[in-house]
């Protein structure tokens, strides 16, 4: 969807004649009210659920939307009851205006030059996509991670406008070490020869050594310990060419532990297809959320504008966003005397277990939807 007019941004900056690329599973009832908005975490997009066919009617390769285990026909967020949507945020490089597309005022590559985008800036861009659809209310709001920043928002920028938020394995605000973690992966970013001071499109090369560490980096943190052990532990990738007399020989293999090679695996398939100035700008959306600072830090006080039912859910095993900190929310929720329920599933997958398919995270989110959540 095209947008001619400039939506203000947070910075006191403004964009204009911007995309948003969206996608719809379901169908939209007469009254239009059971629309469900999802909002993407840090490297996934609009592509929500479902597969994509080649022009012979065949399914893609590994074309299964980022949430297929939620969302679908007969699935926890059922497509045969809500009409869903999800939205490509702006500064992404999968299809909505970012980095890497034409300013309309320089006719350049906006690359360093986009500018800075926030949590309540994607909000406020998916406000203007539901009014050109004709969505007032929505259903729900859902997402995890920093897409659970964004429904958390979204109940509070637009209070009336949303019935139900559904916010998984996120936070209300970065801790120091989330935010240390991403300055690391910037900064691999940044000092890599090849980015040029963000405008690295113009030289014809694209900075991959830097993408491939802080995908290294963030990936590491998306795991547990425990599943890190269980799927690789000590294990070589091929033992027999790095044996040695004594176990202080440096074997001159370049990898030598199945976790090296599994981490590079990561590292190069993402600098293939993501863009590093927008990872920069999601890092640092992702760092400047934070309700309670306009409120000297009161958590409570900046929820009280809340007027949704909630479903918060965590996971024992996520270290980056702990339970503790969905806990943070809930309290300030219940201090405002909103209808809460809470999950805290005992999961061993750390933060990925919000994308993966346990039968008791999805079992939660099914029992929401069908009980509470009506159309």
């Amino acid at each position: 969807m095209h947008f001619k007019d400039a939506l203000p941004l947070q910075s006191g900056a403004s964009i204009r004649a911007y995309d948003l690329s969206y996608e719809t599973y379901g169908v939209l009832n007469a009254d239009k009210s059971n629309a469900v908005l999802i909002c993407h975490a840090l490297n996934a997009s609009h592509h929500v659920a479902g597969v994509y066919l080649d022009e012979s009617g065949q399914v893609q390769a590994k074309s299964a939307g980022w949430w297929d285990s939620m969302i679908g026909p007969g699935k926890p967020v059922d497509t045969d009851r809500f009409f869903v949507i999800g939205v490509n945020n702006l500064g992404s490089c999968f299809g909505s205006t970012g980095p890497m597309q034409t300013n309309p005022d320089t006719q350049a590559i906006y690359g360093a030059d986009f500018p800075v985008v926030t949590v309540e800036d994607w909000v406020d861009a998916q406000a203007l996509l539901l009014d050109a659809l004709g969505i007032q209310t929505l259903a729900a709001v859902m997402g995890g991670s920093l897409g659970g920043m964004q429904a958390l928002a979204w109940t509070l920028r637009y209070p009336d406008r949303v019935r139900h938020a559904v916010v998984v394995a996120s936070a209300p605000n970065l801790n120091a070490e989330n935010i240390a973690f991403n300055e690391v992966a910037r900064r691999a970013i940044t000092t890599d020869p090849d980015f040029h001071g963000g405008h690295f499109y113009r030289h014809g090369v694209l900075p991959k050594r830097g993408l491939r560490i802080a995908r290294m980096i963030g990936h590491i943190t998306y795991l547990s310990d425990d599943v890190m052990n269980e799927k690789f532990g000590r294990l070589q990738v091929a033992p027999t060419l790095v044996a040695a007399p004594t176990p202080f020989k440096y074997s001159t293999q370049d990898v030598e532990f199945q976790i090296e090679s599994y981490l590079r695996y990561q590292g190069d398939k993402f600098s293939e297809y993501f863009d590093a100035n927008t990872y920069l700008l999601i890092t640092r959306a992702l760092d400047y959320f934070d309700p309670a600072s306009a409120y000297g830090g009161n958590l409570s006080l900046a929820l009280a504008k809340a007027s949704a039912k909630f479903l918060l859910v965590s996971f024992t095993t996520d270290w980056r966003f702990s339970p503790a900190r969905s806990r943070e929310i809930v309290k300030a929720l219940l201090d405002n005397q909103r209808d809460v329920s809470y999950a805290e599933i005992d999961a061993p997958h750390g933060h990925d277990a919000f994308l993966l398919e346990d039968t008791r995270y999805l079992g939660v989110v099914r029992s929401y939807f069908n009980s509470k959540v009506a159309v």
